[in-house]
């Protein structure tokens, strides 16, 4: 696999179109990261790491849905690609949607949104937006 973020918002984007209560993918440290990120802002109900006897993490998502059962995440994109790294500085940080949506940001603070970059005062790497 050559791009294990964007594998984990098409898994995501995969499950919120049928409607899955719950997403299972392989965990890492940026993954959980990303999770920690979206339950902070709302976007899912929880997420767990999950050992296997392997050794083996996973990482569990438990999407959040509406009263008429439609998904909270309307779109997931990836921004910065392994081929194509896209970095910003504090005064160009996306704000997806006019701000109602969350660019996640990859920074030497560690991963944090747009909006936290913002008010430290530092730019980074601009892994996705999701709103």
């Amino acid at each position: 696999m050559t791009d294990p973020i964007a594998d984990m918002l098409t898994r995501i984007r995969n499950a919120l179109m049928v409607r899955h209560p719950l997403v299972q993918l392989p965990a890492s440290n940026i993954k959980i990261g990303i999770a920690r990120i979206l339950k902070e802002e709302g976007f899912i109900r929880d997420y767990e790491v999950i050992r296997s006897p392997g050794g083996k993490r996973s990482l569990r998502l438990l999407l959040l849905y509406d009263e008429q059962r439609r998904p909270l995440i309307a779109n997931l994109k990836r921004v910065s690609k392994p081929g194509l790294r896209i970095y910003t500085g504090r005064s160009e940080i996306p704000r997806p949607l006019g701000g109602v949506g969350i660019a996640i940001l990859s920074t030497s603070k560690g991963l944090m949104t747009g909006r936290q970059a913002w008010r430290d005062g530092i730019g980074g790497e601009v892994l996705c937006q999701v709103w």
